[in-house]
């Protein structure tokens, strides 16, 4: 069975001491193994960086850039052969891993820019004859740690812009569709760039740990749960490493009394189970604000949902495809089965859909539970399927405070005509990215992505702006040249312009 390995200094290196099944979601068969790397495999992939870091560092900005340019024509090149391998083994349909895709090119055009991003300030005569600047200088060898469900666009939040900047990358990538991931990393060395400077180890908490542990890792970046975000935050800074962690969200949207119903149930049902609704930014709370809203909206929910498809992802007709194991499967519907046992009403039922060919595969359908209260396990924990749930409110105020005091804070929106209500909302939600009637409040890639509370550990948002500062340390220097001939006696008080 074909084993996917590993790429440690430009070249593809295969571990079978100890491998997993990768399986398609879609037929619930496996796929391939990929290999899991032992402590020794990384510590290969963390030295041959460490031995690549200092040419690449002095690579002049403006040579890195280029790279990332032929890199990002290659993923234009190679875009059917990576949605393919998205769908293969995450499940997700084409024309849904083509927007993955793309996210994550963007990211990449971003990262050209590196020189214009890596300017600092200057200041002549900040003092008698003293000039004052400020640079940006790599890190050194830099990891991140990626999920399942966006095996191309989360990778590529991350190493372009660190490698841009002159780090060194080790990439730790989800063991469940690992294949799409690593054919961009040999795009990258296709690109141009230099053996060491991106290396590619696929693994479990073995190799996780040994990231963390290992002193010559000078930052980790982590998307992925709340539980495992905060052992990475709290593992890595206790051993002094730069860490930025993302975690799991609950994501609200208000229906206003004045919204537009039609348009709400429409953004909706993209939000809520695009992609099976295995994203952090997914919609999975619909807070009405009145009786009158929420009859309203489960309505129109009901009659819109009959007109969805969920299949396998070689279908692009389908709306969206199976969750990523049998095992999550198995978890979304207990999640479901607890909402109808405390008291919700299951309106669209997903737990056993029919897909004709599929009948193994680890689907769910899109489902509906309306009368959800707070109290509710279903409501407190992000369950990451296709399901949306209606909380019933009696006012903005208490949607805000539902919002408020839940302990994720990564994504919310707003549904209303008013522009007062909007702009209110907006300044004063404690949720880290926003949408006016926008479901899906992704930052573009010259913008930064990352939530409040629970849904980030550390201070720097993920891409953009943050990420080139994430992946970078500001140098300040101060100079004086003194004039010829001149000798100046020792000054004994704190320097000042006075």
């Amino acid at each position: 069975m074909n084993i996917v390995g590993h790429l440690i200094n430009g070249q593809l290196v295969s571990e079978t001491n100890r491998t997993q099944d990768v399986f398609n979601p879609a037929t619930g068969e496996t796929a391939r193994q990929v290999a899991l790397a032992s402590a020794e495999t990384v510590e290969r992939a963390i030295a041959a960086a460490e031995a690549a870091f200092p040419a690449w560092r002095d690579t002049p900005p403006i040579k890195r850039a280029r790279v990332m340019f032929r890199f990002k024509e290659l993923l234009e090149k190679n875009a059917d052969t990576i949605c393919q391998m998205i769908g293969e083994e995450h499940g997700k349909i084409a024309h849904d891993a083509a927007g993955e895709l793309q996210r994550g090119i963007e990211n990449v055009e971003y990262a050209c820019g590196i020189p214009e991003l890596l300017k600092g300030e200057h200041s002549k005569n900040a003092g008698p004859n003293i000039d004052s600047w400020s640079e940006f200088q790599p890190l050194g060898v830099v990891a991140g740690i990626t999920p399942f469900n966006f095996p191309v666009m989360v990778p590529l939040w991350m190493f372009p812009m660190a490698i841009a900047c002159g780090n060194c990358f080790i990439l730790k990538p989800s063991e469940r569709d690992p294949s799409a991931t690593l054919f961009i990393a040999q795009l990258l060395k296709e690109a141009g760039l230099p053996d060491g400077v991106l290396n590619v180890v696929n693994g479990d908490k073995e190799a996780v740990n040994t990231l963390l542990r290992d002193p010559r890792v000078e930052a980790v970046s982590f998307v992925g749960s709340t539980a495992v975000a905060e052992y990475i935050y709290s593992t890595a800074t206790a051993r002094g490493k730069r860490c930025q962690a993302l975690g799991g969200a609950k994501n609200h949207a208000i229906v206003m009394p004045d919204a537009d119903i039609d348009n709400a149930v429409s953004q909706l049902l993209g939000a809520a189970f695009g992609s099976s609704g295995e994203r952090c930014m997914a919609l999975s709370v619909a807070v009405a604000v009145g009786d009158a809203v929420a009859d309203a909206l489960v309505d129109k929910m009901r009659e819109a949902m009959k007109n969805l498809k969920v299949g396998a992802y070689t279908d692009s007709n389908n709306d969206f495809g199976p969750v990523i194991t049998r095992q999550h499967q198995e978890k979304v519907v207990g999640y479901i089965n607890s909402a109808e046992e405390q008291g919700a009403t299951v309106v669209v039922d997903g737990r056993e859909p029919r897909i004709p060919g599929y009948e193994k595969g680890f689907f769910v359908g899109g489902t509906l539970i309306d009368h959800v209260t707070p109290e509710m396990v279903s409501y407190k924990e992000e369950i990451f399927g296709p399901v949306l749930q209606v909380v019933r409110v009696k006012s903005m105020q208490e949607a805000m405070d539902l919002i408020d005091n839940h302990e994720y804070g990564n994504g919310t929106c707003i549904f209303t005509r008013d522009g007062e209500a909007a702009r209110y909302f907006s300044s004063n939600i404690k949720v880290g990215m926003v949408g006016i009637n926008v479901p899906l409040p992704v930052p573009v890639a010259y913008h930064s992505f990352g939530g409040w509370k629970r849904s980030l550990f550390g201070d720097l948002h993920a891409y953009g702006p943050d990420g080139a500062r994430f992946y970078t340390r500001r140098k300040s220097v101060t100079q004086r040249w003194p004039s010829s001939g001149i000798r100046e006696g020792a000054e004994f008080s704190m320097p000042t312009m006075k």
